[in-house]
C-alpha cells in the first residue's frame, strides 16, 4: 500500500508548529484556555466527549513543552497509557474553558499520572481526568525510567493547594 503521509498538527502545538501558549504557576500547575468551536460540537448541542480528551492531551502535551529542559523535549516523548474522565458539566460553543494540569506526584519507572481538570469562567469544575503516561526515549522508541532531572521541572515539593474539582 501506498500513499502520501498527511501532515498533522503536532499535539500541543499550533497549526504552525509552535507549541501552544499556556501560563505556569509557582505550583508547576500549566493552564491554558479552549474555546469550543462549532466543530466540538456535537448533538446534543455541547462539547462532544472526544473533544475533552483532545483536550487533555493538547494541555499535557503543552505542559511539557512549557516546563521541560530543551534537551530532555528533543530526547524524550510521551505516550497516554490510560485516561479516565470524570464528566460534571459542559459548554456550548463560543464558551471558554481553563484546562489546569499537573503530575500527580513523582513518576514510577516509566510511568507518570497527570491530572487535568476544566474551568469554566465562574469557577465550576466541568471536566476532571487522570491520566496514565509513560515516557519513551524517541531514538530507540522503548519506555525509559523517568530520570529525576527530567520530572523536577513538574514536581512541586510542598502540599498540593486544594483542587476545583474537590467540590
Amino acid at each position: 500500500m501506498t500513499g502520501a503521509v498527511v501532515a498533522r498538527r503536532r499535539i500541543g502545538c499550533d497549526a504552525a508548529g509552535a507549541p501552544l501558549l499556556g501560563r505556569l504557576d509557582p505550583q508547576r500547575r500549566f493552564t491554558l484556555t479552549f474555546c469550543a468551536q462549532d466543530e466540538h460540537i456535537d448533538e446534543l448541542g455541547h462539547v462532544n466527549n472526544a473533544t475533552w480528551v483532545v483536550w487533555i492531551q493538547e494541555a499535557s502535551v503543552a505542559h511539557w513543552f512549557a516546563a521541560a529542559r530543551p534537551e530532555d523535549a528533543d530526547r524524550y516523548a510521551a505516550v497516554v497509557l490510560r485516561h479516565e474522565v470524570d464528566y460534571r458539566g459542559n459548554v456550548l460553543a463560543g464558551a471558554h474553558v481553563t484546562a489546569v494540569t499537573w503530575l500527580d506526584g513523582p513518576p514510577r519507572g516509566a510511568r507518570y499520572a497527570r491530572r487535568v481538570e476544566f474551568i469554566d469562567v465562574r469557577g465550576r469544575c466541568l471536566v476532571a481526568a487522570l491520566s496514565q503516561w509513560a515516557l519513551i526515549d524517541k531514538a530507540t522508541g522503548k519506555l525509559v525510567r523517568v530520570p529525576r532531572q527530567v520530572s523536577a521541572p513538574f514536581l512541586h515539593d510542598a502540599a498540593e493547594p486544594g483542587s476545583a474539582c474537590d467540590d
